[in-house]
């Protein structure tokens, strides 16, 4: 219900070389009646049913591209035979969006009420979740210019084609279901810097999923030594069946070398290899190597492109989103870097197998963050689902990186270079980042000082009136059951707020916190300096924790 899909489907038809058909207006030509009349005249029950057999009849034609009513997957014969008989899209879009697309309808009878916020909130509440039983493609259309919707349709059939041909040969029963998860692609609408994320298992055994983002004759993999044997050759492969030349730089792991001297190491590799302003980076690796690259693409000739391939929970619900780039220097962290936007972003989830549990816990820091800033309903279903994704339960695992992803990549939309709202995305990290500066860049990693950094500022805000002591247990409880700390080392006060001084946020020398107000929404305030110092002595520990 307005997602958009006649305009897409037309187009989507006209590409494909196939008829369109829209079920509701083969029922209007059928019957010689309006949508909205059906409902008047016989009712909600008798229009469903009507659907239901103009869905049986329609799903037995080939050559089509089929749009039905919102409300078909209701029925389960009609989920069925879209599910059996077709390849099933789901357009997927904010109430908001809907709501400025239909408010001018009068041919949407269920909408035509005194809220129909309300009413599109039930809607897809109900809805949803069978929209997800039967899909086997996910778009979020958010505000997407048509064609690129379109182009990104059509590169995700053919990605899904070529899985299934895969899975047709495949011996192992494993292998086959692995592939036959469904894959979710979402955009970053930033005009001509748009680009999208695919999320979902099995992406890098798709030659074409990298292959189509690399436009040169050369491609520069930008890894680490303990990714490299992991995944280097998987990634290195098909781009030189491809025919392109490909360039591969291993750094050493670990936070401590997000420097300067990595960032030379590349450009040296890079100018050693005569790469050019065509040559395609691509990160491969966690947090550290995202930014590193990223970094080392908007610098070199100016700017060159690159692709975010994440390897880590972490990179992959946060850091590889967003275009933030850059570098550690002694004195703060990412001080050094730019804005910079990748291509595109695969995430394939099944490199999330060989993460240590340390680096699970420290990704899951950034889903908890998320939803404690600006999803409240998002943070409840993690308190709920915590033990199953620090098990790794795949469904866990995937919707939490789809619902971090899709709200980073919305406030991104609205504000890519952080002249406000973005700064929000930052809950947690002005402890934090003191946090990795005091003990030493790779003591704790980043999504442990994370993890620490928003016990912490959820302690503050309650000290400034914002929360309540029991929202600050529930954050702390969750924080807790992900496996990070919750304690934060004793750095000492003084050493603490010098620390905090050095931030990208802080304006005219006052140190500028992302607070909670309440659980669910943010706030961005400076602090009394006897307040921040009450916060600091109950949330530290003399020695420092393991």
């Amino acid at each position: 219900m307005g997602s958009g899909k006649t305009t897409i489907g037309r187009l989507l038809a006209r590409r494909l070389g196939r008829r369109f058909v829209d079920s509701d207006h083969a029922i209007e030509a059928r019957t010689g009646a309006s949508i909205p009349w059906i409902f008047e005249i016989e009712g909600e029950a008798s229009f469903r049913r009507r659907e239901a057999e103009m869905i049986r009849e329609l799903t037995g034609q080939e050559g089509i591209v089929l749009a039905t009513g919102g409300g078909a997957v209701l029925d389960p014969a009609s989920r069925a035979l879209l599910a059996e008989r077709g390849t099933v899209i789901y357009l997927r879009a904010g109430i908001g969006s809907i709501l400025q697309r239909t408010s001018h309808d009068k041919n949407r009878p269920l909408l035509q009420t005194a809220d129909p916020r309300r009413k599109l909130e039930q809607l897809l509440a109900q809805r949803e979740p069978l929209y997800r039983e039967i899909a086997d493609l996910v778009i979020d259309t958010g505000r997407p210019n048509v064609q690129s919707m379109v182009q990104t349709i059509l590169e995700q059939l053919d990605a899904l084609a070529a899985g299934r041909a895969r899975r047709a040969k495949a011996a192992s029963m494993n292998q086959a279901a692995e592939h036959n998860a469904t894959q979710l692609t979402l955009n970053v609408e930033l005009g001509e810097r748009s680009y999208p994320i695919a999320i979902g298992p099995g992406l890098l055994a798709d030659p074409a999923a990298l292959v189509r983002h690399v436009g040169g004759h050369k491609a520069a993999i930008v890894t680490n030594t303990t990714v490299a044997p992991l995944y280097l050759e998987r990634i290195a492969a098909p781009l030189r069946a491809a025919g392109k030349e490909v360039v591969e730089i291993v750094l050493p792991d670990g936070e401590e070398h997000k420097q300067w001297g990595s960032l030379m190491a590349v450009f040296d590799a890079l100018l050693a290899n005569k790469c050019d302003r065509k040559t395609t980076l691509i990160a491969l690796g966690g947090g550290v190597i995202g930014d590193l690259t990223g970094f080392a693409a908007a610098s070199y000739m100016r700017g060159v492109p690159f692709v975010q391939i994440p390897t880590t929970l972490l990179a992959q619900v946060d850091s590889s989103v967003g275009g933030k780039t850059g570098i550690n220097h002694p004195l703060g962290k990412n001080m050094i870097g730019a804005f910079y936007q990748p291509r595109a972003v695969l995430a394939d989830t099944s490199t999330l197998d060989t993460l240590p549990p340390r680096e699970l816990s420290a990704g899951l820091a950034e889903v908890i963050k998320h939803g404690a800033i600006l999803d409240g309903e998002f943070f409840d279903w993690i308190e709920a689902n915590i033990a199953r994704l620090v098990a790794r339960d795949p469904q866990a695992l995937a919707h939490a990186i789809a619902r971090s992803c899709e709200i980073k990549a919305d406030v991104v939309r609205k504000d890519e270079r952080e002249g406000g709202l973005r700064a929000v995305l930052n809950f947690g990290h002005t402890f934090g980042h003191a946090i990795e500066a005091g003990l030493g860049y790779g003591a704790w990693l980043h999504g442990e000082a994370v993890g620490c950094g928003m016990v912490m500022a959820a302690d503050l805000s309650q000290r400034l009136g914002l929360i309540d002591a029991a929202s600050v247990a529930r954050l702390r409880k969750l924080v807790a059951a992900a496996g990070l700390p919750v304690v934060a080392p004793d750095l000492g006060a003084e050493r603490w707020i010098e620390l905090m001084e050095v931030d990208k946020k802080n304006e005219g020398g006052a140190i500028k916190f992302i607070l909670l107000k309440p659980l669910g929404s943010p706030s961005i305030a400076s602090a009394p300096q006897d307040v921040l110092r009450a916060t600091l002595a109950a949330c530290i520990v003399q020695d420092t924790p393991e």
